[in-house]
């Protein structure tokens, strides 16, 4: 095993393309909110520049530099902490409720932090140095499936009271990816599909919610004014883009129609400024960090190196591919953040944490 002296150079080189695409569709998003609000669109744009991107950067820089062995030896008090980060959305006086949602904390000089991104990142963190601790004893219950499901359970309680439902179904999506890696059974992966299937439905009948967005993905058409008018307007956006779309900073649907333009729907408004070109462009801006990041898990040095790679790249694979799919409709909404695009200081900054992270593992890459 050697050591290389350098990062990934092309994994590097699509992220940064990422950013920076990320940063001009956002702009042109955000241009319906500074005409509407323009002391509420300095301080959504402060937290997205210096939260998102400068920190955010500082961050992948710092994460590159530590040997990712670090995270293992201390994963268990990372995730703690994380966990004690996240019930303060609850404690008056540190959370901020909008919306009818308590998912932020107020730290003074930012506008607003959400932890929950740094529970996903912690998550699995945690989770690889557990699967690599157990690696011969995976198919023994009280190792494998009985630990995730009791680890899925207590963020899933917390991120269910917030309520953050679209945040616990990446980590969970993330949390099967890395089972599966890691060599679970089919009958454990039967298991955690029985129980999701039964959560769901449980879900569904006690958060309204829950069920209005069963409907409307069942049914786009069935509240064109209500619980429907978010895909309705979305769909109508990334229509009207056709080929090539209308130009940079030229969506109409972003102003007065479309709801969340800077953030679950920030797709969209890529698609009608853009067309469907630039929405597969897009797309395969992700799959190419999708595959180049398994191709460095796939060369890791060590068992929690490779899992480590294949937790953070499902973080965000799968959360940004969640995000097209509910704008085109063949996914139930999540309100989850489009990563690297839409606004979510925190979020962009966890994500390039992540980076930073997958970075210093490719250093040790076997060549």
């Amino acid at each position: 095993m050697a050591l290389k002296k350098k990062i990934d150079r092309p994994f590097v080189f699509i992220v940064i393309v990422l950013v920076v695409v990320g940063f001009f569709i956002f702009t042109s998003a955000s241009l319906g909110l500074l005409a509407r609000d323009g002391p509420k669109f300095s301080t959504v744009a402060f937290n997205q520049l210096f939260l998102g991107i400068i920190l955010g950067t500082v961050a992948l820089l710092i994460t590159s530099h530590i040997n990712y062995r670090f995270w293992r030896k201390y994963s268990f008090f990372i995730f703690l902490f994380s966990i004690v980060t996240t019930l303060l959305v609850f404690v008056p006086g540190f959370g901020i409720e909008f919306s009818g949602a308590k998912r932020w904390l107020s730290l003074g000089f930012l506008p607003s932090f959400q932890p929950a991104e740094l529970l996903k990142l912690s998550f699995v963190i945690y989770f690889a140095a557990w699967l690599s601790g157990i690696r011969n004893h995976i198919h023994e219950w009280r190792y494998g499936i009985a630990p995730l499901l009791i680890l899925l359970g207590v963020i899933g309680a917390i991120l269910l009271a917030q309520p953050d439902t679209g945040t616990f179904l990446v980590i969970f999506v993330t949390a099967i990816a890395m089972f599966v890696v890691a060599g679970a059974r089919l009958r454990d992966l039967a298991i955690l599909g029985a129980v999701s299937a039964g959560s769901i439905a449980l879900l569904a009948l006690i958060r309204p919610y829950v069920m209005e967005r069963l409907l409307t993905f069942i049914n786009p058409a069935s509240d064109p004014l209500g619980t429907s008018y978010q895909i309705q307007q979305s769909l109508i956006a990334i229509g009207s883009g056709q080929i090539f779309g209308r130009g940079f900073g030229q969506s109409i649907q972003k102003f007065n129609f479309l709801p969340e333009a800077m953030g679950d729907s920030i797709f969209a408004v890529a698609a009608e400024e853009f067309g469907f070109v630039g929405s597969l462009i897009l797309i395969a801006l992700f799959l190419t960090l999708a595959f180049r990041g398994l191709s460095i898990a796939s060369k890791a040095p060590d068992y929690f190196g490779g899992l480590l790679v294949v937790g953070i790249v499902m973080l965000i694979v799968s959360q940004s591919f969640i995000n097209i799919a509910s704008m085109l409709g063949v996914f139930p909404l999540t309100g989850l953040p489009l990563l690297f695009i839409s606004q979510g200081g925190s979020a962009l900054l966890f994500t390039l944490a992540g980076i930073g992270i997958i970075l210093n593992i490719s250093k040790y890459s076997k060549r």
